[in-house]
């Protein structure tokens, strides 16, 4: 089946989701391809999306919720997954359902699921201005990718392509 797996990533980390999800789908006989939001020039000839984000304050990126509201009626008439990028650290404390839109989302393009997985934050990456917000918000720098849980939903999503 041949599944896009589309990204918004500013800094890589999401993209690096992304690849690992499109690789081990590919090693299970999909056809995946792994592309950022804006760079999809369209969905013609895609049996299935996987799509996700990094997460900023709360929010999906600007080009990844542009992404969806563009496509959305194609996106909710084919299998879908959704996956965010973006809280650090080993212990998250937060009752804000995040990303902020998932609620919107869901409605517009009825995933098949969601799934949030920890990012990564690397200080050499970032603006000057990133650098101070990251140092008051006190975010831990480090790799915090969890890629046996990536490719774990990587193999539920082919499993779930498989049984169509």
């Amino acid at each position: 089946m041949r599944v896009m797996v589309a990204c918004a990533s500013k800094h890589g980390s999401t993209e690096g989701i992304a690849s690992a999800i499109a690789e081990r789908l590919h090693e299970l006989g999909h056809d995946a391809l792994v592309v950022r939001v804006s760079e999809v020039p369209d969905l013609s000839g895609t049996e299935a999306v996987v799509l996700g984000s990094a997460v900023y304050a709360g929010s999906w990126m600007t080009e990844a919720i542009g992404f969806a509201d563009a496509n959305a009626e194609t996106l909710a008439d084919m299998p879908l997954w959704l996956f965010s990028s973006g809280p650090l650290g080993t212990e998250v404390h937060d009752d804000e359902e995040q990303p902020r839109q998932l609620p919107e989302l869901t409605e517009k393009l009825r995933p098949e699921a969601h799934r949030m997985f920890s990012g990564a934050l690397d200080h050499s990456k970032l603006s000057f201005g990133e650098r101070m917000m990251v140092k008051a918000v006190k975010a831990p720098e480090g790799d915090f990718r969890d890629w046996s849980e990536i490719s774990g939903w990587a193999d539920e999503i082919s499993r779930e392509l498989t049984d169509r």
